[in-house]
């Protein structure tokens, strides 16, 4: 009998132990451990911050799935990470603590053969002092956050019926952060819903981001072939917020937020002020903290962990200039180098860099986006990891499944609005996610499998996956038939 544990139950850890219960013998164990009781289809958060859909709608409780499933679930939170054993004991063990009423914060050390590290990520709203709810600004990153955000807007709309103008800023509060593809789509869903609200000549909208110019994601750009020519994602982002009269500020580090005021700096315009009535501001991601120690407890921490707490994987991790970075830095396998039995998945494994080109200011600021790693190749990840193990249990000696970034492409709808027939969505597809100039020497991507448009098609596929991956996630008749 083997046990493997798989920390965190978001996209990626729930999709790897999904996968390893189907695949492993029934004498086998699959243990999660989350401190959250519930699944969070997190994409779909971007619909409740504008008030198109409830928490409800995007949440399911983990317990009822995984008891049917045969998946052993633990409530809590990882702490310690002992990969050679404690003391006497060879076998590996993680340490949890339960987040669970009436056993929170007791501890337990749980035994594994293999662990998928699947924890995503800290919310880091400290590194900006004044970010994040609960301080002066909003948030969609989970469902409390974007139902919060929901309600804000409410009442800045009933405001704007009373004849009030009201100035929305939407982006990254940091010069570090990510996800720039899920700010642009909350500006977009925010303008829209507006429209749809009649007061959208009572919003002032600016959309404030770290990106080098509109349109970089984080994926240093992308060009798409549209009729024959090559238009850069800039065009196409520019053209979609011209047209819908938002206003953009680019290369931005947030580096306060007061009530009603962020304050800025830029590569090239210094320091400024940007006032608001509501802001929703995406925070920087780190690991979520957890030690690794040897047997005798000495600190092993910085052998399997990154100093941003992402966890190392069989990346090119060295230090180079941007000209020498190559999409054969980046992981396959997503196996630690210094524990073959460790993988990490989806957002908790370290980049070997970031794929947009860095710049900083004069004061040393970084101020360029971190990679993304969202949901689809999470997901992707998770299975490949996954299948990898499930091999390695069954005698081979080395992971067997790639899911490298380089690789595999990625795609963004932006879909505004939740009703089929009046909604729109901007619906992006790149190939590879991380540029490799060797295959592709002129753009580092297949511009055949890069493109982008505007209108009612991908608005349809937004709301088909919704459902669709919530059928998935629920492990419901035909789940392991949807793609990732």
């Amino acid at each position: 009998m083997a046990r493997v544990v798989v920390l965190g139950a978001g996209v990626s850890g729930h999709t790897a132990a999904s996968f390893l219960r189907n695949w492993l013998r029934s004498n086998d164990e699959v243990v999660v451990v989350s401190p959250q009781p519930t699944y969070n289809w997190i994409p779909s958060n971007i619909w409740v911050g504008v008030g198109l859909m409830r928490q409800e709608d995007v949440l399911f409780p983990l317990v009822p799935v995984y008891r049917k499933a045969g998946i052993d679930f633990r409530q809590a939170r990882a702490v310690a990470l002992y990969p050679e054993g404690r003391d006497a004991n060879e076998q590996p063990v993680i340490e949890i603590e339960y987040t669970l009423d009436g056993k929170r914060g007791e501890r337990e050390f749980v035994a594994y053969d293999f662990l998928v590290n699947a924890t995503g990520p800290k919310l880091n709203f400290e590194a900006t002092p004044g970010l994040g709810p609960g301080r002066n600004s909003l948030s969609v990153c989970t469902a409390s956050h974007a139902a919060e955000t929901s309600q804000i807007l409410d009442e800045k709309v009933q405001r704007m019926r009373r004849g009030e103008k009201q100035r929305f800023v939407v982006g990254v509060g940091h010069g570090g952060a990510t996800c720039e593809g899920a700010a642009f789509e909350y500006v977009v869903n925010l303008e829209f819903e507006l429209r749809a609200r009649k007061v959208r000549d009572k919003a002032d909208i600016l959309f404030l981001t770290n990106e080098y110019e509109l349109g970089d994601f984080g994926v240093n750009g992308i060009h798409m072939k549209r009729g024959g020519y090559v238009t850069p994602g800039r065009i196409f982002a520019e053209s979609l917020f011209a047209e819908r009269g938002i206003r953009w500020i680019t290369k931005a580090h947030v580096h306060g937020v007061e009530p009603g005021m962020a304050h800025i700096e830029t590569l090239d315009r210094g320091r400024g002020e940007v006032p608001f009535d509501m802001a929703m501001l995406l925070p920087p991601f780190t690991g979520v903290g957890i030690k690794a120690f040897g047997r005798n407890g000495e600190d092993r921490t910085g052998d399997v962990f990154a100093p941003s707490g992402f966890m190392k994987v069989d990346a090119d991790y060295r230090p180079r200039a941007y000209a020498d970075w190559k999409a054969s830095d980046w992981p396959r396998y997503y196996q630690s180098p210094a524990y073959p039995n460790l993988f990490a998945a989806g957002i908790a494994f370290a980049p070997p860099h970031p794929i947009s080109e860095p710049h900083k200011n004069a004061e040393g600021q970084m101020i360029s986006p971190a990679p993304p790693r969202t949901g689809m190749p999470s997901a992707m990840i998770g299975k490949a990891v996954a299948r990898s193990i499930v091999d390695m249990l069954r005698g081979s000696p080395k992971p067997t499944h790639a899911a490298s970034m380089a690789e595999m492409g990625a795609a963004c709808v932006a879909s505004a609005g939740a009703n089929p027939f009046t909604g729109t969505a901007a619906a992006l597809t790149v190939f590879p996610i991380v540029p490799d100039f060797a295959r592709y020497p002129e753009y580092g991507r297949d511009t055949d499998s890069t493109f982008g448009e505007i209108g009612l098609a991908g608005h349809w596929i937004k709301i088909l996956l919704h459902h669709l991956f919530l059928h998935k996630a629920k492990l419901r008749p035909g789940w392991q038939l949807i793609p990732e």
